[in-house]
């Protein structure tokens, strides 16, 4: 396993990322290369098996089937998909996690693209995702490459847990492992840092699964992605997968946003960012579906900066109406956010006019072919 950046090679070509990111990117483009349900009433909350009086029997078939009316009524996009059962066929979005750092019932950020059965796209790994992971059905085996927006604990804490637990799928990963992340800082590994600190021979945390361990299966292979301040630009390119990224502003932490393109459809995951510096407006151009997160309100304030870090759902509207977003999924719900739904879709409402959808842990989403 190599733990330097790849990010120095000869260029190529990013033609063909859906709208083009020559057109994204404008004068800015720099190349980077590609690389080489049944319902079961049993299984339905308020389920009593029927037993022993009449009136028992009554209050445990009116329970089921109150349960069984609530869970067909529910929108299709908010449901927990059953393991293995999210994009059966063509492309889909799952969210493993759809909460932020504070561990309060949902999972920190984390996203899957399934393509045709496989989870062929690892968007973050934050705390509790490991576990959604496992409960989704998917395999490590599958993955095309791991993307990793940047390095806080909520969106990165997990990687090393997913490593661990594929040893154990029914057919292990053999192939070298791509995994894409920002450059470094001060405060923040780049991805090769943060892959090297985990895994190097003789000074990774869990060394044990590197190269030089008794336990490593397969090579992970860190880049790290250096754009300009306005750049759009392709960081891979392979087997009919194709993921752009830009730079967002995530306070003063090394953050990215990617576009991922396959089979004619278009994915922006936005990450953490405050959405201020246009990026999102150029990556996001005719995206199918714009995942965003909403982690405050409008006029929220805290003595952590919260508004340098995050986008409020105005900027969100405004940027998923600039892009014409056929769809939007909000995600990274914090506590600041969740209990005002209804009021925080008439925010976004007002400048977007597409459909608005929130997510929970392990909510599909599937993109009409």
């Amino acid at each position: 396993m190599s733990v330097e950046s790849r990010a120095k090679r000869p260029a190529a070509s990013a033609a063909g990322l859906g709208v083009g990111i020559d057109a994204l990117a404008g004068s800015k483009r720099i190349d980077l290369p590609p690389d080489g349900v049944q319902l079961e009433p049993s299984t339905l909350p308020g389920y009593v098996k029927a037993k022993g009086s009449r009136r028992a029997r009554a209050l445990s078939g009116g329970l089921a089937s109150m349960a069984l009316l609530l869970a067909l009524a529910a929108p299709a996009f908010s449901a927990r998909a059953a393991p293995g059962s999210c994009g059966d066929a063509g492309v889909a979005v799952q969210v493993l996690g759809s909460g932020g750092p504070e561990m309060r019932g949902r999972a920190s950020a984390a996203y899957l693209v399934w393509v045709d059965g496989k989870a062929r796209v690892l968007v973050d790994a934050g705390g509790g995702s490991a576990l959604r992971f496992g409960e989704s059905g998917a395999r490590v085996a599958d993955f095309s490459l791991v993307l990793f927006t940047h390095f806080h604990s909520d969106h990165s804490a997990d990687f090393p847990v997913l490593v661990k637990s594929s040893h154990f799928e029914q057919r292990p990963r053999k192939e070298p492992l791509p995994v894409l992340g920002p450059e470094g800082s001060e405060l923040m590994p780049s991805a090769s840092q943060f892959v090297g600190g985990m895994f190097a021979p003789g000074t990774g945390v869990f060394r044990y699964l590197g190269p030089m361990g008794n336990e490593q299966i397969y090579d992970l292979q860190p880049r790290d992605i250096a754009l300009g301040a306005e750049e759009v630009r392709n960081v891979f390119d392979k087997d009919g997968l194709r993921v752009g990224a830009t730079r967002v502003v995530h306070a003063k932490i090394p953050s990215l946003a990617f576009r991922v393109e396959v089979v004619g459809k278009a994915i922006v995951f936005t990450g953490d960012g405050n959405g201020n510096n246009g990026n999102l407006e150029r990556i996001g151009r005719d995206v199918d579906l714009l995942v965003a997160h909403l982690a405050i309100d409008d006029g929220f304030h805290s003595p952590f900066g919260e508004r340098t870090l995050h986008a409020p759902p105005g900027v969100i509207g405004r940027i998923a109406a600039e892009t014409k977003a056929r769809r939007l999924v909000l995600a990274h719900r914090r506590p600041e956010t969740l209990g005002k739904e209804a009021h925080l879709r008439d925010v976004i409402a007002a400048q977007y006019k597409g459909p608005i959808e929130f997510a929970d842990d392990l909510s599909c989403f599937p993109l009409p072919n």
